[in-house]
């Protein structure tokens, strides 16, 4: 049986309100307002708990992915909360259109739409994959350019902010300071201001010296990095409100930018062409893409510097870290990038760290869970945790999981001890060669 509904049309940007499953909380406020900006009604869905997976489990098999099976859930249940006009709702979900299976997400959901008596509603897709041609959102020039602005001062923001609320003297300033700079920046995007390259690179000094104006009292604290599938790693419906747990543990929390998934999808288009052949003039203009990106992300890590706070290197410095543990050519899912965070993590002082992932996602398992011991071979005081996310895993299993990491980190913060030496080359093959001799 062929499940459709309709597709979105450039005539619906007027007529319909699109609603949008909700991920990387600040970016995706800072989206809503670049789409507002170009004539989109938009919602970002703000539904969670355990009904929404409940209800993603009715319509979705539960071996699919677990955040199609979350997002789907958001839809259907934001669709019957009767909020909505349902001859005038939309609904926009991304595709990465990769190896694994977030490229069938919008067929998954169409078929879960169709069976909840939902056919009438059109989905609309946000892809670069070339997915669902019919159906994809409209993205003009400026549409994209105040996207990836969003990304960039909402990146910015989350990690000012992390590094920020675990030591502020004033309980509230932080999240106080962050929502003032997502009001200012909205006001931006929607007055088409400061989202051109030139313009973010000054206004990024500005939100750094403002956070740095924030009364603090710096005390030793467990620092935890969070890695993993994408979704998984930034949506607290997906990962059962992560960071806000870490921080009640009274932690400093870093959760590596969006921005860099963005900047790793660009830069597999080289490596593609690099191992198995293609069109040369692609490969330069995405090498040309990622230098433009990469030269305003060091911008905002210069501003962070200059300001006093941590910032990681630039993106062409995050692909070399993997080399020796993984090829740049382990791409489904996360792939090298997913190893390559854990190993930033771990040198810039974020050596606890929580991996997550959904339960059954292959890719992830091989490029998180499986990398561990690579990385720890290498960096001895490296104390990562990987925790599967699954409908049927429960709340108090992943956090108890997580406490015994942070258990480790506080006695490692209490009573610190000589680094440990990493483990040679011949010694991660198993040591030296051994001669065989025989006994006349």
């Amino acid at each position: 049986m062929e499940y459709m509904t309709p597709n979105f049309t450039k005539d619906m940007v007027k007529t319909h309100k699109i609603l949008i499953p909700n991920m990387a909380v600040t970016q995706f406020r800072l989206m809503q307002a670049a789409l507002a900006s170009e004539g989109y009604q938009t919602e970002v869905l703000g539904n969670c708990g355990s009904e929404v997976a409940q209800l993603g489990l009715k319509y979705v098999h539960n071996d699919t992915c677990y955040p199609a099976l979350l997002v789907i859930g958001q839809f259907l249940d934001a669709l019957n909360s009767g909020k909505y006009d349902l001859e005038h709702t939309a609904l926009l979900i991304t595709q990465t259109g990769g190896g694994c299976r977030a490229s069938n997400y919008i067929k998954l959901l169409r078929k879960a739409l169709v069976k909840a008596g939902y056919g009438n509603i059109p989905v609309a897709s946000l892809n670069f994959s070339g997915l669902e041609k019919g159906s994809g959102l409209p993205l003009t020039l400026p549409l994209l350019r105040k996207v990836i602005a969003s990304i960039f001062y909402g990146d910015m923001l989350v990690a000012l902010r992390s590094q920020t609320y675990p030591y502020e003297d004033r309980r509230g300033d932080a999240d106080a300071m962050t929502e003032k700079w997502i009001s200012t920046i909205q006001g931006w995007i929607r007055g088409d201001k400061n989202y051109s390259a030139h313009d973010m690179k000054k206004r990024f000094y500005d939100i750094a010296a403002d956070y740095a104006t924030i009364p603090i009292t710096r005390v030793p604290k467990v620092k935890v990095g969070v890695v993993g599938e994408i979704y998984v790693k930034y949506s607290p419906l997906g990962n059962n409100d992560l960071e806000k747990f870490l921080e009640s543990q009274d932690c400093e929390v870093n959760l590596p930018g969006l921005m860099g998934f963005v900047e790793y999808c660009v830069a597999n288009y080289r490596l593609d062409i690099d191992l198995y052949g293609g069109n040369k003039l692609v490969a330069g203009g995405a090498d040309k893409f990622l230098g433009w990106l990469d030269g305003i992300g060091c911008a905002s890590y210069d501003a962070m510097r200059k300001y006093g706070f941590y910032a990681p290197g630039s993106f062409r410095e995050l692909m070399k870290k993997p080399e020796g543990i993984i090829s740049l050519g382990a791409k489904m899912g996360e792939g090298w990038l997913l190893t390559a965070e854990m190993i930033e993590l771990v040198e810039g002082g974020y050596g606890n760290i929580v991996c997550a992932q959904p339960f059954g996602c292959l890719p992830n398992h091989i490029v998180g869970k499986g990398m561990i011991n690579k990385i720890r071979a290498l960096h001895p005081d490296a104390n990562i945790t990987p925790v599967d996310y699954d409908p049927s895993a429960t709340r108090v299993n992943q956090e108890n999981r997580i406490k015994l990491m942070l258990a480790v980190a506080r006695e490692k913060l209490d009573t610190p001890i000589a680094p440990i030496r990493p483990l040679t080359a011949e010694e991660l093959a198993g040591g030296a060669p051994q001669v065989a001799t025989t006994v006349q």
